[in-house]
């Protein structure tokens, strides 16, 4: 079976021969009609042509929630939810980058926003620290808080020092989308126990 969406036509399942039915034509029938051989036949016929049909509605749920989607439907859901999934990531990180998804576009342009992304790419808390701070005076003209120039800076520390560049790359690539356009941002990754980054 195949389907259609905004970003083409997709192989979603092949079908199966010997497929059983879970819900067989003939037990639809009255009892009168159920000792008829040809009929029997006929109904079963149909019944291998529409099994494919029917277990695949039985579990579109599963198919279209990321937790249990095949695997060859992960890109085609990233797509409906906005979000790039790469095909070299685990499979479970890539689930989890499709079922947060929603919530992590709520949050987007937000320390809690920006953590959570960290989290669900390199699997790691970061530490962000940020200009931004809040304020209030009962005094007109009081100075402005944080720094004029907004900026952020993510620091991770992973457990291996041949990690340290990619990890790198890939936060600054992911810092570009999900930081505000006006914002700097600085990245800092360093190995267990050493200071470089």
């Amino acid at each position: 079976m195949s389907t259609s969406c905004g970003y083409g036509r997709h192989d979603v399942r092949g079908t199966l021969p010997g497929l059983p039915t879970a819900h067989p034509l003939l037990h639809q029938l009255p009892a009168v009609y159920l000792d008829h051989p040809f009929l029997e036949r006929f109904l079963s016929a149909l019944d291998e042509l529409l099994a494919p049909v029917l277990l695949t509605l039985d579990n579109l749920p599963a198919h279209l929630h990321p937790r249990t989607a095949p695997e060859d439907l992960l890109a085609w859901l990233a797509g409906w939810v906005a979000v790039e999934v790469d095909a070299e990531r685990p499979v479970t990180q890539r689930r989890a980058v499709v079922a947060s998804a929603v919530i992590r576009h709520r949050q987007r342009g937000t320390r809690q926003g920006l953590a959570a992304a960290v989290r669900v790419e390199t699997g790691l808390e970061p530490e962000i620290t940020e200009s931004g701070a809040t304020d209030w005076s009962t005094e007109p003209g009081s100075p402005l808080p944080g720094s004029p120039r907004p900026w952020v800076m993510v620091r991770l520390t992973v457990p291996d020092a041949d990690a340290v560049a990619p990890t790198r790359l890939r936060l600054e690539r992911l810092l570009a989308e999900e930081v505000p356009a006006h914002v700097v941002y600085r990245v800092e990754v360093t190995a267990e126990g050493t200071g470089t980054s």
